[in-house]
């Protein structure tokens, strides 16, 4: 594990625009003003939103399984860790611990902090994930877009927009707090550096 881990919140979970069944996990960089917003599915959403709001489900879902599977054999949750990205996928390991040993389990993402909710641990990533990755958030906003280049975005397709068309598109994203089109942009403008 590479030494410049850096610690992650929770933000927000909102449900996504576009595609339906998919929401945007936002994280954020602690005490930092770059934003991480991950898509996920809806039952690793709902699996986070549950543990978050403290909701006791019926009868237990995955994660909660997982917890009491882990507590009955002695192996506790030390932190989750947001290793990798690459082409667009997010990967993340589960740090864990059983007799004094210290070993990691692959993971999605949304599902290792479904997980590391249960165990009430810290969240990492990495410095480059961040650079690559996350969205900056400014105090300073960009003067608003003119009718013309909002009618522009709307008709083209956003491969078709200049890279700064595209950072003014993510920054009005931003301010509205739509972090699923946020995210979509960040990967265009990914595409191209």
């Amino acid at each position: 594990m590479s030494g410049d881990k850096i610690k992650l919140e929770i933000l927000g979970l909102s449900s996504s625009q576009s595609q339906s069944g998919s929401f945007a996990l936002v994280l954020g960089e602690s005490g930092g003003n770059r934003r991480l917003p991950i898509i996920i599915g809806m039952f690793e959403a709902q699996a986070i939103a549950i543990e978050i709001e403290k909701i006791v489900p019926n009868r237990p879902m995955t994660h909660d399984l997982f917890k009491a599977f882990s507590l009955n054999f002695d192996i506790t949750v030390k932190e989750v860790y947001i290793s990798d990205l690459k082409e667009g996928v997010f990967f993340a390991r589960i740090i864990c611990e059983h007799d004094g040993k210290v070993f990691e389990i692959d993971s999605r993402p949304s599902d290792a902090i479904a997980i590391g909710l249960r165990f009430d641990v810290d969240f990492y990533t990495n410095e480059s994930i961040l650079t690559e990755a996350g969205i900056v958030l400014t105090d300073e906003y960009e003067e608003e877009m003119t009718q013309k280049e909002v009618a522009k975005s709307e008709n083209t397709s956003l491969e078709d927009l200049s890279s700064s068309e595209l950072e003014k598109l993510l920054t009005d994203a931003l301010d509205k707090e739509d972090y699923e089109k946020a995210a979509h942009i960040r990967d265009v403008l990914n595409k191209r550096n």
